[in-house]
């Protein structure tokens, strides 16, 4: 594949991603999304750049950080490898470097259905597949409301798997159809039970799913040092690392008092 090419892709998976995790609340100004949903998760409660010859971190930045200062929150930047020159204004104005994470992509074209109807397969997340995220990665209460919302807020095909053990669902994930692109989508599964092949199986269904909806490739965002969840994925087929991103924090001194620092997430 060509230059060209290769970033062709890259973006078309940044651009169904960005849409597989929306915020309920974002601002386009220029080559910036302004994505603030509240709460913990980085990817929105950030500024995204999106496809442009050039960037310029200093014409939206002032915008930025007002709208994060009304919200309490520290003004983030989320910096694709692939929006080439925007990292180094930003280092250069002090912003703290954080998150790395790999956007992995797999070629659907051979895919073989495994139909696996043992693992659960709904359109709409329902109350027991919520109450299992919730449960098997851990939000604050307050939380629950910010990601239900950012669920609601997906508007392309949608699925959710959930496989269960002794009748609880032990493992659940989603996925989103944009674009002929599968991404997949809050993986988790019970720590006591894994190694049993149950997040595999999961995500597994979700392939069945895309490929029903026409889906010719599937991408998915991993934090870099997650080892176990990298062999996890490139078993599935994402054996393709098409760009990674990190996060850009403002600096210490120039937040204000009250600002809450948003933490880390496993959905980075």
């Amino acid at each position: 594949m060509g230059a060209d090419a290769a970033s062709d892709l890259a973006w078309k998976v940044e651009e169904a991603c960005l849409n597989a995790w929306p915020s309920p609340r974002q601002v386009v100004m220029g080559d910036w999304l302004i994505r603030i949903s509240g709460g913990p998760t980085r990817r929105t409660n950030s500024v995204n750049p999106m496809r442009a010859p050039s960037y310029d971190p200093a014409s939206v930045l002032e915008t930025a950080q007002a709208m994060y200062r009304r919200q309490g929150q520290d003004t983030i930047f989320r910096i694709p490898s692939i929006a080439l020159g925007a990292d180094r204004q930003l280092e250069d104005l002090g912003y703290a470097y954080e998150g790395e994470t790999c956007t992995l992509f797999a070629d659907l074209g051979q895919a073989a259905p495994t139909w696996d109807h043992a693992v659960e397969l709904t359109t709409r997340p329902t109350g027991e597949w919520l109450k299992a995220k919730a449960r098997l990665s851990p939000m604050q209460e307050s939380e629950h409301w910010i990601y239900e919302a950012m669920l609601g807020a997906i508007a392309a095909p949608r699925a959710f798997a959930a496989s269960r053990v002794d009748g609880d669902i032990a493992s659940v994930a989603y996925g989103v159809v944009h674009d002929g692109l599968l991404v997949v989508e809050s993986v988790v599964t019970d720590e006591r039970l894994r190694q049993r092949g149950l997040a595999r199986r999961t995500v597994g269904k979700l392939i069945d799913w895309a490929c029903g909806q026409a889906a010719k490739g599937a991408c998915l965002q991993v934090v870099a040092d997650n080892a176990p969840a990298h062999m996890l994925y490139r078993s599935l087929g994402f054996d393709r690392e098409l760009y990674r991103y990190h996060y850009r924090r403002e600096p210490v001194d120039r937040r204000p008092a009250q600002a809450r620092r948003v933490t880390l997430s496993s959905e980075s």
